[in-house]
């Protein structure tokens, strides 16, 4: 590892189930622990801690490296948004009384700083999870975690317990089930399942799969057991986790429902200083869809001068102990947790002060038909100013270049758009415009504007389509006089996406012969995409999903030098002859003649 690396690791250095159900986790949640996290971070963290049995043995070890981890979360919780820490089992060699005494005082560290779960694996228990007493039960049995705000219930046995923690806004249950799971005991976990049935299940354990050094996981014999009697028939599994063997190494299999589920192992028992209270995070980050999975030691990394076995170990960069999973998280969670939308907002609740027009493509404003967009329909502009639009097709196009779409962005306040099928070869499009005498034509916004649409890119896009005109004023720079232009045939002002799907905002502002550019990254196809333009009477900045761009112009810009021809919305004739009619969905559009901030955007409050 590289000293640039291991320097910044340094620096860094619910409700019961049933009648039947043990001890249900209580009300009163530490403050202290509840204030360390954000649950309304899409990003946050699980810590995982396998096998620790070769640093708590009474025959001779060192449970430091395991308390330096524990401080180590706690530490950390706050900067990396840790929510939970799960251990995989064999906590300890033997499972004697000596070995657990020795346990409840290193997890003692983190007691009433982190929530946690541990489980039983074969080094702390014999059989299966009907076993009676044990030192490990009453050392890590339900009365360790009832104070624990995430603790929900465990089974009659004791052995066997779920927990359910708050991050990314919405509710995670985790499982941890001991490492021999009986009849019983999957009638139990299957019932804390039913009773969520809307809750992203983690399943824990400490034997269910074991990998070779391809890092290529498989099924146990009993891990096959599992996996057709609980994990493979319930889809909210979507991810297990669990120690036992070594090395890791990890797959993913096709429950009944045709949904992957995730199954990895992680053991560092193997390495040096017995694996030296070795780390695994797992780091959700629902922005991205994206899992990213670390390994290190805290306690090898704490050492200012390592030996070279420590400096071999402190960090695990190989396939097997970093990579990161791909989940898209709303897809993946769409069956038993559908995703609540919200619902349409009317024309009133977004008619802002100064807004110049509005259009949207529901019933409020729009003949909605299923099929062709019938040539000469109106959309009509909803904020009263006379500015309606009235349907065109262009170069003689088949009535199939516009249609009408339920499709559209939740944040639009319409639940509805258009579908623009315009292309080349033949050349073809549609667009939306003003009559000649709207007021909008001739609208100079010296004082400033905010310009906003939505729009999807179908995918795949790249290669395929040339550039094209979302919007414009189609008036030409060269009859306003303007010659700085790539054209003077290019509009005063115009919205636009190259065939490599950058945006492109270029206005001719009524002060000066400029044309201010402003450029967007690359945008993504399939999906939809708001955008903002808005100018302050001085400058103008664009905003793609409500974050700002970074290549807005510098020149000074005020107002948008128009000549009084109308305002078009899907295409222009400038963009069929040196590009194509527009290609994708529009969705709601609004220009207001004031600079907005990003919670004033159609997008609403965030």
């Amino acid at each position: 590892m590289d000293v640039a690396r291991r320097t910044l690791l340094q620096a860094a250095i619910g409700t019961p189930v049933a009648a039947s159900a043990i001890a249900a986790g209580t009300a009163d949640a530490d403050e202290l622990s509840a204030r360390q996290t954000d649950p309304g971070s899409p990003r946050f963290t699980l810590a995982v801690l396998p096998d620790t049995q070769y640093l708590l043995d009474e025959g001779g070890s060192d449970p430091e490296p395991v308390r330096e981890t524990l401080r180590y979360l706690d530490r950390r919780r706050s900067e990396a948004n840790i929510v939970f820490m799960a251990h995989l089992g064999d906590v300890t060699e033997h499972g004697t009384s000596q070995e657990m005494q020795a346990a409840d005082k290193v997890f003692a560290t983190i007691d009433r700083a982190l929530p946690y779960s541990v489980l039983a694996g074969n080094h702390d228990v014999r059989g299966d999870d009907q076993r009676s007493d044990t030192p490990y039960l009453r050392t890590f049995g339900p009365s360790r975690f009832t104070r624990m705000p995430t603790y929900g219930g465990s089974s009659p046995d004791g052995y066997n317990s779920f927990h359910i923690f708050s991050a990314a806004g919405r509710r995670w249950l985790l499982l941890a089930l001991d490492w021999r799971l009986s009849a019983k005991g999957v009638q139990w976990a299957q019932q804390v399942i039913d009773t969520h049935r809307d809750l992203p299940v983690i399943l824990t354990t400490h034997e269910l799969v074991w990998a070779g050094d391809d890092g290529a996981a498989h099924l146990s014999e009993y891990g096959q057991t599992l996996w057709d009697n609980l994990i493979r028939r319930n889809d909210q599994i979507f991810l297990t986790l669990n120690g036992h063997f070594w090395p890791p190494g990890r797959t993913t299999l096709t429950n009944d429902h045709g949904n992957a589920v995730h199954l990895h192992i992680t053991n560092y028992q193997d390495r040096y200083y017995g694996g030296a209270g070795m780390l695994r995070l797992y780091s959700f980050d629902l922005a991205r869809n994206v899992i990213d999975v670390e390994t290190f030691s805290p306690w090898l990394l704490a050492q200012r001068d390592p030996a070279q076995l420590a400096a071999e170990n402190l960090e695990l960069t190989g396939p097997a102990d970093r990579f990161s999973v791909e989940i898209d998280f709303r897809q993946r969670f769409a069956r038993f947790a559908p995703p609540v939308l919200p619902p349409p907002r009317p024309a009133r609740a977004v008619l802002v002060r100064d807004t110049v027009a509005y259009w949207r493509f529901d019933k409020e404003g729009f003949p909605v038909a299923d099929g062709p967009v019938a040539v000469g329909a109106v959309a009509r502009d909803l904020s009263g100013n006379g500015n309606d639009l009235r349907m065109e097709r262009l170069n003689n196009s088949t009535p199939d270049v516009l249609t009408w779409s339920a499709d559209h962005d939740e944040r639009q306040p319409a639940h509805a758009s258009l579908r623009f099928d315009g292309g080349q070869s033949p050349d073809r499009g549609a667009v939306l415009r003003t009559s000649a005498t709207a007021p909008l034509n001739s609208a100079k916004f010296e004082s400033g504007y905010t310009i906003e649409t939505f729009i999807k890119l179908p995918g795949p896009f790249a290669g395929q389509h040339a550039f094209m005109g979302i919007l414009s004023w189609e008036g030409r720079s060269g009859d306003a006089g303007k010659h700085s232009g790539w054209s003077p045939d290019e509009p005063t002002c115009s919205l636009n996406v190259s065939g490599e799907r950058f945006l492109q905002f270029v206005v001719y502002p009524v002060t000066v012969d400029a044309d201010p550019t402003s450029w967007s990254h690359a945008l993504p196809a399939g999906r939809w995409t708001h955008i903002a333009v808005v100018n302050d009477g001085h400058h103008t900045v664009m905003y793609v999903d409500g974050s700002k761009i970074a290549r807005n112009a510098a020149e000074e810009s005020r107002g948008i030098t128009t000549l009084g021809r109308p305002f078009a919305l899907g295409g222009t004739q400038f963009a069929l002859k040196y590009g194509q009619g527009f290609y994708g969905w529009l969705g709601d559009t609004r220009i207001v003649a004031r600079a907005l901030r990003p919670d004033q955007f159609l997008t609403g409050r965030r």
